[in-house]
């Protein structure tokens, strides 16, 4: 089921009873699940971190907002935390089986629903901002409740994107958003009277002053300790044990030495593992490594079909075209595994029984062959990315970055190559499983073989492209040579796939024909 992440943050961090009440309001909606709460009675704030599917993330969300609507005076507000609203910000994250596009569709319909039915001004920030003016979170919130209040009604820029030009009496203004996973982290640096070091810190290490790009920070004096309080916005750009390595030399130029450190809220297992590996300098460090990874992998079957999905719509080219032929191509094996499976053991077809149990063993194998070539396939892609970057300044490297762009590329062109014929068999089992099988099930014959043309095309596209891509580096294409076998091969088996595609679909008509019924 694809989730998005949602980590309202509420301006109450005092009172057990009212931060009680917004959980449980959020966690009332079905298929909800609130993951953790963390409260700050010096920041005065709470914030909640809770996942839901996606159809009803956004009830969960103003279920939150209108408790807190109803409980939270913000006139009666004051924290070391800057504030717009008594839900201050309300920002969707991405998972697996969603995607950014999806957060920002969440962010603007529960916008425009607060703004109608509670009454309060919303201004959309980060990914679902309309201007550039507001992706940053820190100008939307400048000025904080009481400057929003004090201009909202004559200065244009603070205009919301949602609702009336005058704040909500009580509860003030509210910033929603969709982003990528952020990491609140702070940083102690002893007593109180270390907080100009902490300021001092803050501002070296935040991007907007030149410090680190995907680091906001500021110097806050909490619980009586000097912290500097951090949002990181990007750990894959800036991981945590940068940002920490950084907090500690800019501190160390003032004399003082961070005494501890805090997470609020949840963080990715990456981000902490990372940092442990170079704590210990582990070299050639890998998620591989991890034993609990592996058992979790095996356990649950490998990755998720949301996750392969989200991971196919990031901007990332792996995995790409080729993969996803071949995941066409396994799902068109199950198809046709399922029907040899619902003829198996049927009085009706006993005569077929044994050539429908061989059916469905062959397609198994095939299914398992092309969830292997939907990896295979990206990894070739990586093997022909790293040929590409070796350097060719002397003849002799010139000439070993051509022959390793040669081999890197005919491998991308097997791969598919492989694909291809294991597809092409696919078609091949569905026509016959749609010709003899379980004729309830003769649609699903015909899906499975639709789905192996598909990836047969598809994969004999990738062939193509990567045998054009060795001629333009001067690999042979004459008949006879490997690249021209490779094109002969691919046109061969993308002709039967067509065959039995257009079989197996001939059997679906005549089994749904009013004659047949």
């Amino acid at each position: 089921m694809p989730l998005v992440e949602c980590v309202p943050n509420f301006s109450e961090g005092r009172d057990p009873a009212v931060i009680a009440a917004i959980r449980d309001a959020i966690a009332a909606v079905p298929g909800v699940h609130v993951l953790d709460v963390s409260s700050d009675a010096s920041h005065h704030r709470s914030v909640i971190t809770f996942v839901a599917p996606l159809e009803t993330a956004v009830d969960a969300a103003f279920a939150g907002i209108a408790e807190a609507t109803a409980r939270i005076d913000l006139t009666k507000h004051s924290g070391e935390h800057p504030r717009l609203g008594a839900t201050d910000v309300v920002p969707f994250i991405p998972l697996d089986g969603t995607t950014m596009d999806d957060c920002i569709a969440l962010a603007r319909e529960l916008g425009e629903r607060v703004a109608a039915q509670l009454g309060i001004p919303v201004y959309l920030y980060e990914r679902a901002s309309r201007t550039p003016a507001r992706q940053n979170l820190a100008d939307v919130r400048r000025g904080e409740f009481e400057g929003i209040r004090d201009t909202i009604a004559t200065d244009d820029s603070r205009i919301p994107d949602y609702g009336a030009r005058a704040v909500h009496p009580t509860a003030g203004a509210i910033a929603i958003g969709a982003r990528p996973f952020l990491v609140a982290y702070n940083v102690y640096l002893g007593p109180a009277s270390n907080l100009p070091v902490a300021k001092a810190v803050a501002k070296a290490v935040r991007g907007s002053s030149g410090g680190l790009r995907f680091v906001k920070g500021m110097g806050l004096e909490v619980d009586g300790q000097a912290q500097v309080s951090m949002n990181l916005v990007d750990t894959e750009q800036t991981p945590l044990h940068r940002v920490f390595e950084m907090v500690r030399s800019e501190a160390a130029a003032h004399g003082v030495v961070p005494t501890w450190s805090e997470l609020v809220g949840l963080v990715p297992e990456r981000c902490l593992l990372e940092a442990g590996a170079r704590h210990v300098q582990l070299r050639d460090y890998s998620p591989a490594m991890l034993l609990e990874r592996r058992v979790r992998e095996v356990a649950s079957g490998g990755e998720s079909l949301d996750g392969f999905v989200s991971r196919v719509a990031s901007a990332s080219p792996t995995p790409g075209g080729g993969s996803v032929a071949a995941h066409a191509g396994a799902l068109g094996a199950a198809l046709a595994q399922m029907v040899a499976g619902l003829t198996v053991g049927r009085k009706k077809y006993a005569a077929v029984e044994d050539e429908a149990r061989t059916i469905a063993e062959e397609a198994s194998r095939l299914r398992r062959t092309l969830a292997q070539l939907v990896v295979r396939d990206a990894e070739s892609y990586d093997a022909v990315r790293a040929a590409y970057q070796l350097g060719g300044d002397t003849d002799d490297a010139a000439r070993a970055r051509r022959d390793a762009i040669h081999a890197a590329l005919f491998g991308a062109a097997d791969v598919p190559l492989e694909t291809a014929r294991a597809a092409a068999r696919v078609c091949a089992l569905a026509a016959r499983v749609a010709q003899i099988g379980n004729r309830n099930a003769v649609s699903d014959a015909a899906v499975a073989a639709l789905l192996a043309e598909a990836a047969c095309k598809g994969a004999v596209w990738n062939v193509r492209i990567n045998v054009h891509a060795l001629a333009e580096e001067g690999a042979d294409l004459l008949p006879g040579s490997r690249a021209s076998q490779l094109l002969t091969d691919a046109r061969a088996l993308l002709d039967a796939a067509a065959v039995d595609a257009r079989a197996a679909e001939r059997e679906a008509e005549a089994a749904l024909s009013p004659a047949a019924s």
